[in-house]
C-alpha cells in the first residue's frame, strides 16, 4: 500500500485532500485510480489514516477517510541522532537508514576531526536536501511522522541541545580510558534499562573519531560512554547499530 504525507489541515472528519508533487506521482507515475486504498499520515500525531481515492484531478487527489489506526508504527521513545559530519554522500545514507529504523530527529554536528566544512549557504542547501531524503524514507517505511533534520550545529551547541534529554549515549572505542564504561556488559545494561517515553540522544563521531577533549565534554554534559564491541565501526555503521539495539528493546513495549 502506498503511503503519503499531508498537512494536518488537509485532513477533515471524512476526507483527505492531497496536493503538491504527490498528485503527479499518484496520477502519472504509480497510476492509482479511484477506489484504490492508500495510507496517509500528517507527520505529527503518528496516526495512520486509511483512505480510498475518490477523485484525481490535475491539482489534487480527493480521498474518503475509511478508518484510523491509532497505534501507528512509531517507537514509544524519541531518539535523537547527533551525527558528526561525514564526507561524501554518507550523510544521505545515514539519514535514510536511521529514518527507516525509527529515529525521531537528526542533528548534523561539526566536530574537530570532520573532513567536511560547510559554510552557511552550503549548510542550508544540504539541510534542505537531507530533509527531502528523510521524507522519502519516511514514506517508504510508512512512518507516522517525518523526522526532522536540523541545520548543522557546532559541538558545544549540540551538547547543549541534548542537555535535557533523558538518556544520552556516546559510543567510543577507547572505553578503557573512560570512567563508567564497563564493556559490552555495561552497554547491554544501559540498553536494557531504556523505558518507553524516555528521550534518547545518540552521539556519533565522524570518520576521524572524537578528540579526547570532545569526549570529556560529552561526559561532563551527561553522555554515557558505551562500546559497540571489539571491532571499530565506521561512522555510518555505528549509529545504525545503536539504533537497532534501541528499536529491539522498545519495539513491543
Amino acid at each position: 500500500m502506498y503511503h503519503f504525507f499531508v498537512e494536518p489541515s488537509q485532513i477533515s472528519d471524512r476526507s483527505v485532500i492531497i496536493t503538491g508533487d504527490d498528485v503527479n506521482h499518484i496520477r502519472n507515475v504509480i497510476r492509482l485510480k479511484p477506489g484504490d486504498e492508500i495510507s496517509i499520515s500528517n507527520g505529527v500525531d503518528g496516526r495512520d489514516y486509511r483512505c480510498g481515492i475518490e477523485e484525481i484531478t490535475d491539482t489534487e487527489v480527493v480521498c474518503t477517510l475509511r478508518f484510523i489506526k491509532e497505534d501507528g508504527v512509531e517507537l514509544p521513545s524519541r531518539v535523537y541522532l547527533f551525527q558528526g559530519l561525514p564526507k561524501g554522500d554518507k550523510m544521505e545514507f545515514i539519514i535514510q537508514k536511521m529514518v527507516e529504523l525509527g529515529v525521531y530527529e537528526i542533528i548534523p554536528v561539526a566536530m574537530k576531526r570532520c573532513v567536511v566544512k560547510l559554510d552557511d549557504k552550503k549548510a542550508k542547501a544540504k539541510t534542505a536536501r537531507w530533509q527531502g531524503i528523510a521524507e522519502a524514507a519516511a514514506k517508504q517505511s510508512k512512518r507516522g511522522v517525518i523526522p526532522r533534520v536540523r541545520e548543522v550545529m557546532g559541538y558545544q551547541e549540540a551538547l547543549k541541545y541534548a542537555e535535557d534529554l533523558d538518556v544520552k549515549l556516546v559510543p567510543y572505542e577507547m572505553e578503557n580510558l573512560l570512567e563508567g564504561a564497563a564493556g559490552m556488559a555495561g552497554t547491554r545494561q544501559v540498553i536494557d534499562s531504556l523505558e518507553p517515553g524516555q528521550s534518547v540522544a545518540v552521539l556519533i563521531g565522524p570518520e576521524g573519531g572524537f578528540e579526547e577533549n570532545e569526549i570529556q565534554s560529552a561526559i561532563d554534559c551527561g553522555m554515557r560512554p558505551i562500546t559497540l564491541g571489539k571491532r571499530i565501526l565506521r561512522t555510518e555503521t555505528a549509529g545504525m547499530t545503536v539504533m537497532a539495539w534501541i528499536m529491539y528493546q522498545l519495539e513491543d513495549r
